[in-house]
């Protein structure tokens, strides 16, 4: 029997707000006015101001003075540059680890692997994708033995995270990534760092031309009206 998930109206209107955004139904730099919205999701203020902070958190809002909430943003140089650093510097980063990764690494990778299958199977688990994802990568970076390109790594992560949730939720990309992780651990667990590091680099390649097609779809779909 499938498990309840009982939501709270600020995790309801966060996920409305979000979808909106990402499939460019709300456009960069408009506005997000607490009263209309609460009065169209019938909610009170209080929630609506909670999901426009989660999503500033998230990239997705940003507040400004004497203008309130709007809607970021979503850049394709931004994201040309972001999914390229990250092509060029993880999978030699994955090819050094795979050596050096010890039982304890490849079970905590793992485990990453199955929380980020099951959270991707669910809509309402979007705000933990990017960071499972997130997690799963860097268990495998584990064995490089280079903590300053880990902190970069985590920085690209993090300035990817509405381009990676962007993709898996809009451009059909979840079993494909699921798919694609999977194989990703078996080549590090088979100790084929050249094939792992390969399939990184196409994974990465694949994931940000996704996104990019989305975010010139929106472009085009704005500029016509």
């Amino acid at each position: 029997m499938p498990q309840i998930v009982h939501k709270t109206r600020t995790q309801v209107v966060v996920e409305i707000l979000r979808e909106r955004i990402l499939s460019g139904q709300i456009h960069a730099g408009e506005p997000l006015r607490q009263s209309s919205l609460a009065h169209e999701l019938d909610v009170s203020r209080i929630p609506i101001r909670e999901a426009l902070l989660q999503l500033e958190a998230e990239g997705l809002v940003k507040f400004e003075a004497h203008k309130g909430a709007t809607a970021t943003e979503l850049s394709l140089t931004q994201m040309d540059e972001l999914f390229e650093l990250r092509g060029l510097i993880e999978p030699t980063l994955l090819r050094r680890s795979v050596p050096n990764l010890t039982a304890e690494h490849l079970a905590t990778a793992a485990d990453y692997l199955e929380q980020l299958g099951h959270a991707l199977q669910q809509d309402n688990t979007i705000d933990s994708w990017s960071e499972l994802n997130g997690l799963f990568h860097l268990s495998l970076y584990a064995g490089a033995d280079r903590p300053h390109t880990l902190d970069m790594v985590r920085g690209l992560n993090t300035n990817s995270d509405r381009y990676i949730r962007l993709q898996l939720l809009l451009a059909g990309g979840r079993p494909k990534a699921d798919q694609e992780h999977r194989q990703l651990l078996e080549r590090c667990q088979a100790g084929d760092a050249d094939g792992a590091a390969e399939l990184l680099q196409h994974h990465i390649q694949s994931a940000g031309i996704s996104a990019k097609n989305l975010i010139e779809a929106q472009m085009l779909r704005s500029h016509s009206k």
